[in-house]
C-alpha cells in the first residue's frame, strides 16, 4: 500500500469505547477531521435556477484500492428540484426531489482524502446506456471477486420519491474501471442494498439482500453466473424471493435506532473471528448517544451506523450484534442540510 495512504489511516484514529450515563456501553468510531472530502462542486455538480447558483449531491461512494490507489464510485445528481409530500406510509410531511436522476463518476485517489475524477469515466442512469431503468443508479458497491471487481448496485424503474416498487439490483463488472461491463437487472423484485460476499464459502455463493424493512442472507443456486447473468435465472430469483422469510438473517423494529429499517452498508470484511458486516438503520436515536457527538437532543429519525459478526464458515449464525449505534450523523449538513450542502 502506498505511503501517503497508510498516512491517512493513522489519522483517521481506531475509535473510543464510552460509557453511557445509563451504564451502557458503547463504540463511537472516529470521523475524518476535515470531511467532507468530495463537494458537489468539486465535479461541477451545480447549476442556475431562476438567476440563483444551485448546489448538487455526491454522495453514498462504493469504495475500493487498485493498483495502490483508492476508487469511489460516488452516486451523483444535478439540475433537480425540490417539493413537499406527505409520506402516507411514516404519516409525515417529507421532501422530494423533482428530475432527481443520479449518475455515478468515477474517483480516484493517492491518499484517501484528495480525489480527481478518474479518466472522465461515467456510469448513466438516464436510459443513455440502456432502456432497463432510466430514473438512476443509485449506492454502487465495489466487491473484489477473483480477478474482478462486482458492481451492484439500485437501478430506478420509478421517478425517485414517486411510488413503491421502484428499485431493482444492477449489476456490472469491471476489470480495470474503464471497461465496465452492464449484466443487467434483477427483474424478480423490488430490492436495494445487495452485497454478495467476496468469495465462495464451501462452495455457496451468499449474498445480502434488503427486503424492507429487515436484512436477508441468500445462497445463490446457480453461483456466480446468477448474478453476472440475471435474466437468464429469472427462475432461481424468483424462488429466492418467495423463501425469502426462510433466509431472514437480522430483523428491524426491537431497537429504538432500528425501528424503521435496516440495510447492509459496505461489502464483507473478512477477519480471524469472523464476517464482519457494516449496516444502516433508521429509526429514533436516544439522546444520551447524542449527546456523546456533542447534541443536545435525541434525534426523531435518523440514519446511523451499526455492526454485526457473522460466522466464518456458516454466515446463517449471527455470533454479535450491537445494541447500540458505532455511528450517528452529528454535523450540521449531515443533519439538516443547507445551500452550501443540500
Amino acid at each position: 500500500m502506498i505511503s501517503s495512504f497508510n498516512q491517512t489511516i493513522q489519522k483517521l484514529g481506531d475509535g473510543e469505547i464510552i460509557l453511557l450515563d445509563s451504564g451502557d456501553t458503547i463504540f463511537k468510531m472516529d470521523s475524518f477531521i476535515d470531511n467532507p472530502i468530495v463537494k458537489p462542486q468539486d465535479l461541477g455538480l451545480i447549476w442556475k435556477e431562476d438567476d440563483t447558483l444551485k448546489i448538487g449531491a455526491v454522495f453514498n461512494a462504493g469504495a475500493e484500492i487498485f493498483q495502490d490507489k483508492v476508487i469511489l464510485l460516488p452516486r451523483c445528481h444535478q439540475g433537480y428540484r425540490k417539493g413537499k409530500f406527505f409520506d402516507e406510509k411514516l404519516g409525515i410531511e417529507r421532501s422530494y426531489l423533482e428530475n432527481y436522476i443520479s449518475e455515478v463518476l468515477p474517483l480516484v485517489s493517492d491518499d484517501g482524502i484528495h480525489f480527481a475524477r478518474f479518466r472522465d469515466v461515467v456510469i448513466k442512469g438516464d436510459g443513455t446506456d440502456h432502456q432497463d431503468f432510466t430514473y438512476g443508479i443509485e449506492d454502487l458497491r465495489i466487491i473484489k471477486y477473483d480477478h474482478r471487481f462486482l458492481l451492484v448496485g439500485c437501478g430506478k424503474i420509478k421517478p425517485p420519491f414517486k411510488g413503491e416498487n421502484a428499485d431493482r439490483i444492477a449489476i456490472y463488472s469491471t476489470e480495470d474501471f474503464v471497461n465496465i461491463s452492464y449484466h443487467g437487472l434483477v427483474e424478480s423484485f423490488d430490492s436495494r442494498n445487495a452485497i454478495p460476499f467476496s468469495e465462495p464459502i464451501d462452495g455457496r455463493h451468499y449474498i445480502l439482500l434488503r427486503f424492507h424493512p429487515n436484512i436477508h442472507l441468500a445462497c445463490l443456486e446457480a453461483g456466480i453466473e446468477q448474478l453476472l447473468n440475471p435474466s437468464k435465472y429469472k427462475k432461481e430469483w424468483g424462488k429466492l424471493y418467495e423463501q425469502r422469510q426462510q433466509n431472514l438473517l437480522l430483523e428491524a423494529g426491537y431497537l429504538a435506532h432500528e425501528k424503521e429499517k435496516i440495510g447492509p452498508s459496505t461489502p464483507l470484511i473478512k477477519t480471524d473471528r469472523g464476517w464482519l458486516l457494516i449496516y444502516h438503520s433508521v429509526g429514533e436515536i436516544e439522546e444520551d448517544i447524542c449527546k456523546e457527538y456533542g447534541l443536545s437532543e435525541k434525534i426523531k429519525r435518523g440514519y446511523s451506523i451499526c455492526a454485526a459478526l457473522l460466522d466464518l464458515e456458516n454466515p446463517e449464525k449471527v455470533l454479535c450484534r450491537t445494541r447500540h449505534p458505532i455511528y450517528i450523523p452529528s454535523a450540521p449538513y449531515e443533519l439538516y442540510g443547507d445551500e452550501q450542502y443540500p
